[in-house]
C-alpha cells in the first residue's frame, strides 16, 4: 500500500480527479485502478491494512452500515480541520514528499 498526498505533482490529474474533489473527501485507488471516495475509501484502506481492520471493513458491505458510514462521513470530512486528533504537520512537510 502506498499513501500519497493529493498535492503530489500530477497525481490528481493522473486519476482524472479535480483538486476540488480531493479537497472535499478522501480518495483511494486500488491495484486495479478502481477509485473509491469518502467512506468507501476509508474502508478500502482498512481492507489493505488487513487483520482486524480487514474484518471491520467487511461491515461496510451491509447496506444499513454502509448508509450510516456514508451519512456520517460527510460532516466529519467537512469539519476535519477542527478535529484535534489529526496531525498538525502538513503531509507536504514530510521527508521525501514533493508537493505542488
Amino acid at each position: 500500500m502506498l499513501a500519497l498526498p493529493s498535492q503530489t505533482p500530477g497525481l490528481v490529474a493522473h486519476y482524472g480527479l479535480t483538486r476540488a474533489q480531493t479537497d472535499a473527501e478522501l480518495w483511494a485507488v486500488d491495484s486495479s485502478g478502481a477509485l473509491f471516495s469518502g467512506a468507501a475509501a476509508v474502508n478500502r484502506v482498512l481492507i489493505e491494512l488487513g487483520g482486524f481492520w480487514f474484518w471491520l471493513a467487511q461491515l461496510y458491505r451491509l447496506t444499513p452500515i454502509r448508509w450510516m458510514e456514508d451519512w456520517t462521513y460527510r460532516p466529519v470530512a467537512d469539519h476535519r480541520s477542527d478535529l484535534r486528533f489529526w496531525s498538525t504537520i502538513p503531509e507536504c512537510d514530510q521527508p521525501r514528499v514533493r508537493c505542488e
